[in-house]
């Protein structure tokens, strides 16, 4: 062991650092929900990281990352957490070194920028129009102009119509069905998908423009990633949407063609209401 190693030994104070941080939440009288509510980082990692249990996180980085914003949320020196997490993430008997790093966010608890969120937004309120234009000429053929996504709101089993054709747009007013795929929309995405036993069905970093057909007939598909706005999903040809809307880590994520379909509805209601929340505050921001 190296003179470096000896010294961060002797100074490793007997308090871990994860005790520090729920002694100070405790005596400011907050619960780890506040903290998760205040901080974006689930509530699972909070309890990690009290725990000192920095394993179960994917990487050092984002054990270094989440503990220093929960350092700034509850008033402690985040400097001085983050070197002391270093300390004991060098200490650690259990580090598992094939995970990959190279995923890891500056901040892994920052929220979407503002434009991001406007964005966002601007998509809701094309995709809404997108369903309401369907079931007009679904159920008033005829009546006014013809849809603006008609070109690509083709029927469920459009891949059976030609070799050229494009997969359609998964809209609210469908419910696809069929092989579930992943692209990779970067390089270096790393990614494991796994039953629901825990056995491992394909862990990797996916390549850009890299897919993975999710296998049928497997029981309890679920998927870890810290990249998951990176993470393109079809289902049955039709493109739902992405994983996740932000960088984060999602662990134990079912990849059922109905989960999926559930999910990329949430997030996107979420970024909805955060589009709007950001919207009501820009005003005072301004003044």
């Amino acid at each position: 062991m190296s003179d470096d190693a000896d010294m961060a030994e002797e100074q490793l104070p007997l308090e871990s650092a994860g005790q520090k941080l729920a002694r100070t939440r405790e005596a400011k009288g907050m619960s780890v929900a506040d903290i998760a509510a205040e901080t974006r980082i689930p509530q699972r990692h909070l309890e990690v990281i009290e725990a000192g249990d920095w394993s179960a996180l994917p990487a050092r980085t984002y054990a270094i990352g989440f503990s220093r914003t929960y350092a700034r949320a509850v008033g402690l020196n985040e400097g001085e957490i983050a070197d002391q997490v270093r300390a004991e993430l060098a200490h650690a008997t259990d580090d598992e070194p094939h995970r990959p790093t190279r995923f890891e966010p500056s901040d892994p608890a920052r929220v979407p920028s503002r434009g991001l969120a406007w964005f966002s937004a601007f998509a809701v309120i094309l995709l809404i129009a997108g369903g309401l234009a369907f079931f007009r000429g679904y159920f008033f053929p005829g009546s006014g102009p013809g849809s603006i996504v008609e070109p690509v709101a083709v029927a469920e089993n459009a891949e059976v119509a030609g070799e050229g054709s494009e997969p359609s747009i998964q809209t609210a007013s469908t419910n696809p069905t069929g092989a579930v795929v992943f692209t990779s929309l970067e390089d270096g995405v790393w990614v494991k998908f796994y039953d629901g036993a825990g056995e491992r069905l394909m862990e990797k970093q996916m390549a850009k423009g890299e897919r993975y057909t999710v296998p049928a007939g497997v029981q309890g598909p679920q998927v870890w990633t810290g990249q998951p706005e990176a993470l393109s999903i079809t289902i049955g040809g039709q493109q739902i949407g992405n994983l996740s809307l932000e960088s984060e880590i999602v662990r134990d994520i079912p990849v059922t063609a109905e989960a999926l379909v559930s999910r990329v509805a949430e997030n996107t209601a979420a970024a909805t209401r955060q589009a709007q929340e950001e919207a009501a505050v820009g005003p005072a921001d301004n003044g």
